[in-house]
């Protein structure tokens, strides 16, 4: 055997990085159908994180909402007009989501007072809080799941009168089975 032991060589992380890197090329391309469904999935999941991090800014409950407008928040309805008449949130104004931004010096003084928008389920709500917050308004929320997180909630809807401008709202009774 003699007077020196043998050594044992650990190779270096480089090399270990680079066998591994060689391992995985030649994996990839063995199976290419298993790393491009891999690819895709992981797209997947980024979009539907983004999305529902986009839908979720700003956002209350609907008995967050109530508790807002209990002390004098202004809630806008993002929806058409159509909609709007068929049912919305009492008290609330109706201003389409196209002209929010034309709309923002008539409620100028809302500016540091609390506001909620919604539309039907959470996504242009949460672009108008975006909107108003760079117009200038403080106190901005979006109500997380829009009119249809409204209603599911089990939350009253108003219903405008029929071919009356400016009626009064009358409330209507959620038909849910």
């Amino acid at each position: 055997m003699g007077a020196y032991p043998l050594l044992y060589l650990r190779p270096s992380k480089r090399q270990v990085f680079e066998v591994r890197m060689q391992q995985l090329i030649e994996y990839v391309g063995h199976h290419a159908y298993l790393a491009a469904g891999l690819i895709v999935a992981g797209m997947v999941v980024a979009v539907y994180e983004l999305r529902n991090r986009v839908q979720a800014f700003a956002a209350l409950s609907a008995m967050q909402a109530v508790r807002l407008m209990n002390q004098g928040a202004l809630v806008i309805d993002l929806r058409g007009k159509e909609s709007f008449d068929a049912g919305h949130i009492s008290d609330a104004r109706n201003v389409p989501v196209a002209e929010l931004e034309a709309q923002a010096e008539a409620l100028k003084k809302w500016r540091d007072k609390n506001v909620i928008a919604y539309c039907n389920d959470g996504r242009d709500g949460a672009q108008a809080v975006r909107t108003l917050t760079k117009l200038g308004f403080s106190k901005v929320f979006n109500l997380e799941g829009g009119l249809n997180g409204w209603l599911k909630d089990n939350m009253p809807l108003a219903k405008s009168a029929g071919g009356q401008a400016g009626g009064r709202p009358i409330p209507v009774k959620n038909n849910k089975a």
